[in-house]
C-alpha cells in the first residue's frame, strides 16, 4: 500500500521516493483485512495497539535497536536464495 509505504518512509527521515515500484503479480491480493470478530467473541482478544502510526513508528525504534539479533538471520536466508 502507497500510503503505507509512504508513512514509513517519512517517519524514517527517508525521501518519499526511496522506493522501487514493481509491477502487481498476477492474482495479488486485493485486500489483506481479516474479521476480527471471532478473537473477540471467542477469546476475548481487544487489539492492544490502536494507534497505526504509533505501532510502525515502535516498530521501527526496535529495528534500529536490535539489528545485532536481527541481521544475521537477514544475512543466512539471503544466502540461501543466492546459493539456489
Amino acid at each position: 500500500n502507497l500510503s503505507v509505504m509512504q508513512t514509513i518512509l517519512r517517519l524514517m527521515d527517508l525521501s518519499p521516493d526511496a522506493f522501487d515500484r514493481v509491477t502487481d503479480r498476477a492474482g495479488h491480493d486485493l485486500r489483506y483485512a481479516i474479521d476480527p470478530t471471532p478473537l473477540r467473541d471467542e477469546l476475548g482478544w481487544r487489539p492492544a495497539h490502536t494507534d497505526f502510526e504509533a505501532g510502525l513508528r515502535d516498530t521501527i525504534a526496535w529495528y534500529r535497536d536490535n539489528e545485532s539479533w536481527w541481521g544475521p538471520l537477514k544475512d543466512q536466508v539471503e544466502a540461501t536464495y543466492e546459493s539456489r
